[in-house]
């Protein structure tokens, strides 16, 4: 057998212990009545007490109630699934397994991007049946929330990243990241009703590409660009998947 079918069956076999991965976290953490209720009503509601005092129309609102669903579900369970496996001491044993940090990372991401991208269709389906508000561009909304919802889910993996087995401290680390990546994306405001230095800060935040791109799917006018939301939302993806798998090595090291 040659060198390069070798390596194409260990990609092959990889690329089956993510998906074992990814199952595994699933069905043990996401599928909880309280982690799905905590994901879909906490975000919709925390949107809607910030929108409330907004003067502008409600179909309006429904592009910003989706981002901030799909920022807060995807980025939510990931960075608590290594405390958890620390606490249940399974940690070792998943590090220690045939399956490579890549492989076990890349399966953290995708169960976290397919939960996102699953629970955002509640917030999607309540504001096209309770408002006004329509899809114009389908391809531009499914981009957005896509690449939206792995950039956030590595972004809970990198979280997840400090050796700790206490998921409060994580939970701490996750709102100190979470909330100014909110305030300054746009979420709440169309970018071009924002302040100068908000409109300066907004770049920074992955969540601002996303809610631009969904906007545009509901048919509002693009502050970036659709290749620039995309370039910028598969760079951050990328920042965030280096720096979790650096992180995460330097931590198994220590824990082995």
């Amino acid at each position: 057998m040659s060198d390069g079918q070798l390596g194409a069956d260990a990609f092959l076999w990889q690329g089956r212990a993510a998906l074992v991965v990814a199952k595994k976290n699933v069905m043990i953490y996401y599928l909880k009545p309280p982690v799905i209720t905590f994901g879909v009503i906490f975000p919709v509601f925390f949107y809607l007490a910030f929108a409330a005092g907004h003067a502008g129309p409600v179909d309006a609102m429904v592009p910003g109630m989706m981002s901030m669903a799909l920022f807060f579900t995807a980025s939510a369970v990931g960075p608590l699934v290594t405390p958890w496996e620390r606490q249940a001491k399974t940690f070792e044993r998943l590090v220690t397994s045939p399956a490579s940090l890549s492989a076990i990372l890349a399966g953290d991401v995708l169960a976290g991007m397919l939960f996102g991208a699953s629970l955002s269709v509640l917030p999607l389906a309540i504001g096209l049946g309770a408002t006004d508000a329509h899809v114009v561009s389908a391809l531009q909304l499914l981009v957005g929330v896509m690449l939206g919802a792995i950039a956030f889910s590595a972004l809970g993996v990198l979280l997840s990243a400090p050796a700790s087995n206490t998921p409060s401290q994580v939970m701490m680390l996750l709102n100190l990241v979470r909330l100014p990546i909110i305030f300054v994306s746009g979420v709440f405001l169309p970018f071009s009703q924002m302040p100068a230095w908000g409109r300066w800060l907004a770049p920074l935040s992955p969540l601002s590409y996303s809610a631009d791109l969904v906007r545009v799917g509901f048919g509002e006018t693009s502050f970036f660009s659709f290749w620039g939301d995309v370039a910028a939302l598969v760079g951050f993806t990328v920042a965030f998947l280096w720096l979790a798998h650096w992180l995460h090595r330097r931590t198994r090291d220590r824990a082995l």
